[in-house]
C-alpha cells in the first residue's frame, strides 16, 4: 500500500487530480478519509504516519503559539489569505515538522 508521504508528494505535484483544487481544507478532509480507510481495511499506519497523525497538530499549535481544538487546516488558514496559500503553507510546515522529527530521532 502507498505510504502517506508518497500520497502527499503526489497531491503536492497534482492537487487537481486528488482534491479538485489546491486547498488545505480539502487536503485535511482527504487525509482524514485516508486514515479512516486504512483503519477500515485493517492496514496499520507505519511509525512515520502515526507521528504525523498524532504529532502534527500539537506541533503546529506550539509552532504557531496557538492553543485551540480546531483542525490543523484551520490553524494554517489563520495566517493565509486563501486555500491555495494554505495548501502551499502546509507543505512548508510539513517539511519543517519532518526535519525536526528526524533530528529528535538522531
Amino acid at each position: 500500500m502507498t505510504n502517506l508521504y508518497e500520497i502527499l508528494n503526489k497531491i503536492k505535484e497534482a492537487p487537481g487530480i486528488y482534491l479538485g483544487r489546491p486547498s488545505v481544507s480539502d487536503l485535511f478532509m482527504f487525509l482524514v478519509g485516508y486514515e479512516f480507510a486504512r483503519g477500515e481495511m485493517d492496514v496499520d499506519l507505519d511509525e512515520e504516519e502515526e507521528l504525523f497523525y498524532d504529532g502534527f497538530q500539537p506541533w503546529l499549535q506550539q509552532r504557531l503559539g496557538v492553543r485551540s481544538v480546531t483542525s490543523w487546516a484551520k490553524l494554517i488558514m489563520l495566517s493565509c489569505h486563501d486555500e491555495k496559500a494554505g495548501f502551499d503553507q502546509f507543505f512548508l510546515l510539513l517539511d519543517e515538522f519532518r526535519q525536526q522529527a528526524r533530528q529528535q530521532v538522531a
